[in-house]
This record gives C-alpha cells, sequence and structure tokens, in this order.
C-alpha cells in the first residue's frame, strides 16, 4: 500500500486514538497506586516549609528508603509551588496530569507549526496520543515532573517576534529550575541581544524576589547548594542521562570536573556551535532551539531520563522538517524512536544494583549511553544534513532578526 495512503488513514483516526490514550492515561491516574507522582508531592508538601526557613534540611520520605527527596529548586520555584499545598492531594495530582497532558499536546503542535507541517492538527493528536506511552513523557507523568510546563513554555516563547515576551519566558523558567537557563545561548547565536537582555532581568526578578521573602534561604541555596549534583541525586545512576552520568558509569567513579568530562564537555560545545550555526544559516529555527535544549541535557551534571522530553520536537524536526529526506536524519529518528519507545532506561534501573554505584558491567555503561549518544548524534544531524543543503538566496544571512525566524502558534 503507498505509504501516503497509509499516512491518510492514520491520520484520519488520529482523533479517536488521542482520546484512547488520554482515557488509558487517566485511568492510571484513577486507579494505579504506583503512580505516586512523587515529585509533584515533593513540590507540593516541600514549598511550604519556604515560611519556616527548613526548605532544604525538608526531605520527603514516604516512597524511598534508598534517597529521602529533598526539595532542589531555587527559593522562588518553591513559592511558585505554594498554591498546590493548598488544596487536597487528590486535586492536586489531577489538576497536575491534566496540565501536563495540555502541555504535552503544546509542544507538539508547536513544535509541527514552526515547521509548517501539513496536516497539523491531526499529526498533532496522533503524535500526542503516541508520545504519552514513551519513556520520557511516562516517566514525567509518572512522577509529576514539571518537564513539559518548562518545554512548552520555552518552545512557545523563544522564538517570539517580542523581545520581552522570549526574555521573560527564558528568565521566569530559569527562575523555577535553573537548567532552562542554557535558552540564553540561543539569543546570542540568533544577536537577539534584547531578548538576551530581558532574560536577564526576568532571572534577576526571580532571585530578588527569593531575597525578599526567605533571604536565608536564598544564601543557602545560592552560595552552598548550588554547585552540589549529589544533593539532586546519584550521578552515577543510570536515571542520569547526561555526559557526566554515561561517563562516570563506563570509567566506574564520578568524573565530575575532571579531564574525561572536559573533553567531553568541548566536543559538545563544538557540535553544538556547528549544529547551530548551520540551522542558523539555513534559518531553521526550531533545529537551532532543539540544538540548543540538546546541548543543556548533554552537559548538564544531571539529566533524568524524564528532563529528555526535548527528545519529541527533535523527533518533529527530523520526520518533517527540510531536511528529512537525509539518510543521517532519517536514522537519527529512528535512533530516538527505538530510545524513547523501548523503555530502555527503566530496565536499567531495575538492572542495575544500587542507584548509588556506579561501577557496573561493560553491557549496562554501554546500553546506559542511549540518551546522550541520541543527543550527540542529533546535533551531528542536524549540522550535516543543513550543511548539505543548497544554500538558498535569502538565507545567507543567520537569524538576527525576530522577523526572519517562522515564529510559534500564539504569534501567527
Amino acid at each position: 500500500m503507498n505509504p501516503r495512503a497509509v499516512e491518510a488513514r492514520v491520520l484520519a483516526v488520529a482523533p479517536w486514538l488521542l482520546v484512547l490514550s488520554l482515557l488509558g492515561q487517566l485511568t492510571m491516574v484513577a486507579f494505579q497506586t504506583q503512580m505516586t507522582m512523587i515529585d509533584l508531592m515533593v513540590y507540593r508538601n516541600g514549598s511550604p516549609e519556604i515560611f519556616t526557613g527548613l526548605l532544604y534540611d525538608w526531605r520527603l520520605s514516604e516512597f524511598s528508603d534508598k534517597f529521602a527527596l529533598p526539595f532542589t529548586y531555587p527559593p522562588f520555584s518553591a513559592f511558585v509551588f505554594v498554591p498546590l499545598s493548598w488544596v487536597p492531594w487528590g486535586v492536586a495530582r489531577w489538576f497536575w496530569q491534566i496540565l501536563c497532558l495540555a502541555c504535552l499536546y503544546w509542544l507538539i503542535r508547536t513544535a509541527l507549526r514552526m515547521i509548517d507541517a501539513e496536516h497539523l492538527s491531526r499529526r498533532a493528536m496522533l503524535w500526542t496520543a503516541l508520545a504519552i506511552w514513551v519513556e520520557p513523557v511516562r516517566t514525567t507523568l509518572n512522577y509529576g515532573q514539571i518537564n513539559l510546563l518548562l518545554a512548552g513554555v520555552l518552545l512557545a516563547t523563544m522564538a517570539s517576534s517580542r523581545p520581552w515576551v522570549a526574555g521573560f519566558g527564558v528568565g521566569l523558567t530559569a527562575g523555577i529550575k535553573l537548567t532552562p537557563a542554557v535558552s540564553g545561548v540561543y539569543f546570542l547565536g540568533t544577536k537577539r541581544f534584547a531578548a538576551a537582555i530581558w532574560s536577564v532581568v526576568a532571572f534577576a526578578l526571580t532571585v530578588g524576589f527569593g531575597f525578599l521573602i526567605a533571604p536565608q534561604l536564598s544564601e543557602q541555596y545560592w552560595f552552598h547548594l548550588l554547585g552540589d549534583a549529589s544533593r539532586v541525586g546519584p550521578v552515577g545512576s543510570s536515571i542520569n542521562q547526561s555526559l557526566r552520568g554515561a561517563l562516570s558509569r563506563t570509567v566506574g567513579y564520578d568524573v565530575e570536573s575532571g579531564p574525561i568530562y572536559l573533553v567531553a564537555v568541548a566536543v559538545a560545545v563544538g557540535l553544538m556551535v556547528w549544529a547551530l550555526r548551520e540551522a542558523l544559516r539555513a534559518k531553521e529555527t526550531l533545529a537551532a532551539i532543539v540544538v540548543v535544549q540538546v546541548f543543556g541535557l548533554l552537559v548538564s551534571p544531571i539529566s533524568w531520563s524524564h528532563h529528555w522530553v526535548w527528545a519529541l520536537p527533535a523527533l518533529m524536526w527530523l520526520l518533517y522538517g527540510s531536511a528529512n529526506r537525509h539518510r543521517l536524519v532519517n536514522a537519527t529518528a529512528i535512533v530516538w524512536v527505538v530510545a524513547i519507545g523501548s523503555f530502555l532506561i527503566s530496565f536499567l534501573l531495575i538492572w542495575q544494583d544500587s542507584i548509588w554505584t556506579i561501577p557496573r558491567p561493560w553491557w549496562e555503561s554501554l546500553l546506559g549511553w542511549v540518551y546522550p549518544a541520541a543527543g550527540l548524534l542529533t546535533l551531528v544531524a542536524i549540522a550535516v544534513s543543513l550543511r548539505a543543503r543548497k544554500p538558498d538566496p535569502q538565507t545567507s544571512e543567520e537569524i538576527s532578526s525576530p522577523e526572519s525566524a517562522p515564529l510559534p502558534a500564539d504569534q501567527r
């Protein structure tokens, strides 16, 4: 059968597939007791401690005898989460699940719109229905994590034509969880200095607000706890899919800031600069944003598997972007489908002796490279495929103004 005919039939039933997936997910929320949403419980139960001064001494130990979970975000983040503590736990978990599912659809739809994909609504519904069941999304929903919300806000605002919108989107999300701060690299690469300044202003406001309402906690976080990766969790556990985690499992000890790690970071920087340059030359806004976010996940000391929800916008570009016929792009798309659809990280978590033990059998170390390897391959695929394209006369300049970049859904 003709592939286009098959796709047309699948797209025709996409709304029903989405309904079935949503019903399946919400049924799990209602009846699966193992779906603890433990991170949401940390946000909800820990955030009121900002008013007691014990925010960073507080621990959630109800569900783990291996690692009592602390509150690891800035004080501003705790203030944002406080309203969750005003409602019963059942209300909070249902609200969070529905919000995350809406953000998942928004993230995929925005990515598809940025590359002018055909059959936008039905493709967004189809991929949302499928994405609910891939590992980064599945674990985000199970843990009650904030990744989908942050990714949705970032993708919706970073390419905005209004500098203050783009900057505030990055600055506020970085004020909640530091990792979105890497998005500033995109503003520098596109020479959108006004947006970069607004992002600094917004971030500074979140820090200043934290010092205003909780000066001692702010001083504790920013000057003592910020660089302590071990407080966030076990660096060598299989669930840590950063370069540091993968390298540590490979050599059998935490590489921390040693020469092996520095070389790996240098390689990642080089690939990021190359891929970002080619994406900007080709005026591929989604590709450029994906490059920056993947780079951030690679070089962060800890990137849990559920942080890799950025694999979804990456996959949309690989499948439907302007370079989707390039062999390396096709191969990278297949790698991502296998990586996030196989639940390999979840199996590695079961197989490892302990979340704290770094040395492990060679095959576990090798398989534990799955997301970092796919991330590095994505940078290479974007750079090589866009480099191979014949330059269009209209794309001789880099994206130096918001008018030259495709806008997200709310700006068209």
